[in-house]
């Protein structure tokens, strides 16, 4: 066996060294060492959180690789150290506006309460769903839900001719507000001018590192009375394009199906807003500074909130329309916000003219001339509901000719009746779908012909009525002049039905009179009887509805059966006809 041969002590070296060589680098390339992170020149006092781009608008998207982003312009800090209000009030109305996201908490009528007992002064802000939806109207919507949050969380600066108020202070209109916030990156300024009106002028800017945003102004959380019967029910949203008024209930805000999801609105507007039965907050155009309106499209959004009602210890959930209305592109948004009663008057005063809001539906041909006489007689009579008494004394004077022509035409039938009874004896066998039974329409008719008898000559009052009932029931239910308007004794509110249906049952009654002072010729027992409980069913029917209704046809019967004595005195209906001999009586 050969003798092996050692390896020298530099050769063990020299593979020493290489192997730990190898391990050194075999190491550093297993197990790097983490970088440390760099740290900014100079860290910013407060950082807004980066904009994801499912969410960023074309104004505030992040810029794509490869493209150099335009240089941000510096943007001073600004911020409030507390939170607190201020009051802006005037003889129609009290606002409050927190600084805490320049919103407004409060929005009173001076000169309307609510139906509330005892009554309260009417707020068109509803508190407590405001509070949960988490927005008050004038708060913002934005793109960047992010950035949105921001702003309606963030406490304002507020400043009033150059000077900051006091926490509560009241403010006198005219009276002007400038709220701002900045956190260095978005800046959001609101600019308020209160009018001794009903109308405030607002100017709302928004801006990203001094890039203007796209924003809408919300009115959230309900509006108008909210203790009024289905408060929720009764708030719609309001469009306006081309002179053509579209109401929009809570069903159809939102993305379909999902109300609560907002969703645009198509379609630009001149103007839009949120309105109850009586009262509406309008967003509305600028004027130019020639005087005369602005041309700005106006988009609008819309959704719903389910908020949780509690009554008698009954939890209920109601749905409340929501809305934001703004431009379709980045830049300040300046419009005039009408908020106040729907007075048809004072509507027709506003530019662009709002009394199309006070909705009389198909009867508008009557109901608005009679408001109109209502309002002429109210001038000399200082309670509506003798003015109401006084038109309905009036239109039954211009119908009493109509009346009279009705009158002699039912006492013609009362003296054919017994021919025309004899007729209906003849051809009583026949069923109704035999040939034969049209030949008794002929002989009746030949009658009636005979002697001059329109058959539908004693149906045209009533018949005149009717429109008038749906034409006064639209304007008792629509008009706010007559909203909470008293008559006398217990009927405290001429536009609500009466708390002790005393007026229907009156009605009942006075109807069940004028059926048994009319002649009813020819009436077959079926008729007779249906005609008998008209009174009742009148009565039931009404019996929601808005006193005024009921004091109308109250009044009207009650004339109606002085003008029937009359003409049964001038105009006696003819004896009945004998029974003959051997009959009994």
């Amino acid at each position: 066996m050969s003798e092996r041969k050692e390896m020298s002590t530099e050769m063990r070296s020299l593979l020493a060294a290489v192997l730990c060589l190898v391990v050194i680098a075999g190491w550093s390339l297993i197990y790097k060492p983490p970088q440390q992170p760099q740290l900014p020149a100079k860290p910013a006092a407060i950082t807004t959180n980066p904009v994801s781009p499912a969410s960023a608008s074309p104004s505030t998207s992040v810029p794509a690789r490869g493209k150099t982003a335009a240089p941000a312009t510096p943007v001073t800090i600004r911020a409030a150290s507390t939170e607190k209000s201020v009051v802006i009030e005037s003889d129609l109305y009290r606002v409050e506006i927190s600084n805490r996201g320049g919103v407004v908490r409060s929005w009173q009528l001076k000169k309307f309460t609510d139906d509330s007992k005892p009554p309260r002064t009417l707020d068109l802000v509803h508190p407590d769903a405001a509070q949960q939806s988490g927005n008050w109207p004038f708060s913002l919507a934005l793109d960047d839900p992010q950035q949105e949050a921001n702003a309606n969380s963030a406490l304002f600066e507020i400043t009033s001719a150059g000077k900051i108020p006091d926490a509560g202070a009241v403010l006198h209109a005219p009276a002007e507000l400038t709220l701002s916030w900045s956190d260095g990156h978005l800046e959001v300024t609101k600019q308020l001018k209160f009018n001794p009106t009903y109308i405030v002028d607002m100017k709302t800017t928004v801006t990203l590192d001094g890039m203007p945003l796209r924003a809408s102004l919300v009115w959230s959380g309900g509006f108008g009375d909210i203790t009024a019967y289905r408060a929720a029910a009764q708030t719609q949203i309001f469009t306006s394009a081309a002179g053509k008024l579209n109401t929009l209930a809570a069903k159809n805000l939102g993305k379909p199906g999902q109300t609560t999801v907002r969703a645009p609105v198509a379609g630009t507007f001149d103007f839009a807003g949120i309105e109850d039965l009586y009262f509406s907050a309008a967003f509305l155009p600028p004027f130019t500074a020639r005087g005369d309106l602005a041309e700005i499209p106006l988009t609008v959004t819309g959704w719903t909130y389910p908020h949780e009602t509690t009554t008698d210890g009954k939890t209920e959930t109601e749905i409340v329309p929501q809305m934001a209305a703004g431009l379709a592109t980045p830049g300040p948004l300046d419009v005039r916000v009408y908020a106040g009663p729907k007075s048809i008057d004072g509507l027709k005063a506003v530019r662009p003219p709002l009394n199309s809001l006070v909705q009389f539906g198909w009867w508008g041909f009557i109901a608005e001339p009679l408001f109109y006489s209502l309002l002429w007689l109210h001038r000399y009579v200082s309670n509506y509901g003798w003015a109401i008494v006084l038109i309905t004394v009036g239109i039954n004077m211009v119908m009493f000719p109509l009346k009279v022509k009705s009158m002699r035409a039912m006492l013609k039938m009362q003296k054919v009746a017994p021919e025309v009874k004899s007729i209906q004896e003849k051809y009583k066998k026949y069923s109704m779908r035999d040939p034969r039974k049209a030949e008794m329409n002929k002989e009746v008719m030949a009658v009636y012909s005979r002697e001059g008898i329109n058959p539908l000559g004693s149906c045209w009052p009533t018949l005149i009525q009717m429109p008038i009932w749906f034409g006064l029931y639209r304007m008792l239910a629509n008009t706010i002049e007559l909203r909470h308007t008293p008559w006398f004794g217990w009927i405290h509110d001429l536009s609500a039905h009466d708390p002790y249906f005393i007026l229907p049952v009156v009605m009942a009654i006075s109807m069940y009179f004028m059926q048994k002072m009319t002649p009813t010729p020819g009436m077959d027992p079926a008729q007779a009887k249906m005609m008998a409980v008209t009174p009742l069913i009148f009565g039931g029917m009404f019996a929601l509805y808005p006193s005024g209704l009921s004091v109308y046809i109250l009044t009207s019967n009650i004339v109606g059966i002085g003008q029937q004595w009359y003409l049964y005195r001038t105009s006696p209906p003819p004896p009945k006809p004998s029974r003959g001999p051997g009959k009994k009586k």
